[in-house]
């Protein structure tokens, strides 16, 4: 997805063909001049807002959308700042075009004052609505079955195990073995519940200030006195970034995961991890269901060098039991999700044969 400042960039360059890179590309694409009114629309913005350019050209933008639109809003805090600002979960509504949810990334133009870039990401924000509500729908889901299972299956197993070691005292040498078999199968089934457990805690979880940085200075210590022996990490921080608003243990052990995850994707003679943080100016997500929007500044990124994740596997990462692990249980990104969730963030990631990143976008501490 390529940004409004990006395309800014593009626009006023003068070393390429502005309209013929800008209408190559798939996303719309408009610009608007210091009275609100059409100076500029690519091809995809044409068919978009169903009408061709000469048609727009020096209209202005409210001839479309009623003027109390959030594009208005997110125009004026661009002209006013001077710099990109990016709202997710915008509906744009016309009799014309019908309706579309997109991310709105508008970018000022600074050598031309009033000038703003507006381009529309539907693709982009349908992969990152989708992740969000993914995973807080996978966790909904395992936290229904986690209260299930406690209740259904680890008092049986209880039974089951007792059961089990009064026979071991009465049965042949030979056959112990089956009965230590059931004893150990019989825990191995209650771990998983336990691990399950943590899902069916929907308490708000208590938050404050965090300092992200040592966060992953202690998640990186664990996992090189641990898991990680042979990988070697690279830090990239922003020294400025303001605390997380947010539990240092469920980030702790979110980020540790991840971390994991990222080792376990190396070759078994090592690779590299990249740990890195930047703070990422006027990203709000609009929360599906309500009128409330969360600022989401705060970047973290947890990068491998690995071979990628299995194409397959990518539409239903966050759900509960997916993995690539032959001894996995598919509840480390679950987890990861859940925790992401409930501190009101989003997380998506990028994978190709190179490698996969995953970025947290937190919010900050009030």
């Amino acid at each position: 997805m390529m940004s409004a400042q990006a395309l800014r960039r593009a626009i006023v360059g003068n070393d390429i063909d502005h309209s013929a890179i800008l209408n190559a590309l798939s996303e719309p694409l408009f610009v608007l001049d210091a009275a609100g009114c059409f100076v500029y629309v690519n091809l995809a913005a044409e068919q978009f807002l169903g009408q061709s350019s000469k048609t727009l050209l020096g209209r202005p933008l409210t001839d479309l959308l009623p003027a109390d639109h959030p594009i208005f809003m997110l125009v004026e805090q661009a002209r006013a700042g001077g710099h990109s600002i990016t709202e997710f979960g915008v509906t744009i509504e016309t009799p014309r075009i019908g309706t579309h949810l997109v991310a709105v990334d508008v970018s000022a133009i600074n050598e031309h004052e009033g000038h703003v870039v507006v381009a529309l990401h539907q693709r982009s924000i349908e992969r990152k609505l989708d992740h969000q509500l993914t995973h807080r729908s996978a966790a909904r889901s395992i936290t229904g079955m986690a209260a299930l299972l406690g209740h259904e299956i680890k008092n049986p197993l209880s039974g089951i195990r007792g059961a089990a070691q009064l026979l071991e005292s009465s049965v042949e040498e030979n056959d112990r073995p089956l009965t230590r078999l059931i004893c150990e199968e019989a825990d191995r089934i209650v771990s998983l519940v336990d691990r399950m457990e943590m899902f069916a805690d929907d308490r708000p979880i208590e938050r404050g200030a965090v300092n992200i940085h040592e966060v992953l200075g202690h998640v990186r210590r664990l996992a090189e006195t641990g898991f990680a022996g042979q990988a070697t990490f690279y830090e990239s921080y922003d020294p400025s970034l303001p605390p997380v608003y947010g539990n240092r243990d469920l980030l702790i052990q979110a980020l540790l995961n991840l971390v994991k995850n990222a080792v376990e994707a190396l070759p078994k003679t090592g690779g590299e991890i990249y740990l890195s943080t930047r703070y990422q100016q006027g990203v709000r997500l609009a929360i599906p269901g309500s009128g409330s929007r969360v600022d989401l500044p705060l970047v973290v990124t947890i990068r491998d060098s690995g071979k990628g994740i299995p194409q397959d596997l990518r539409a239903s990462l966050f759900d509960p039991f997916v993995t690539t692990k032959p001894a996995g249980k598919g509840l480390g990104l679950a987890l990861v999700a859940k925790v992401v969730g409930d501190h009101g963030g989003t997380i998506e990631f990028e994978s190709d044969e190179k490698g996969t990143a995953f970025r947290l976008m937190l919010p900050k501490a009030p």
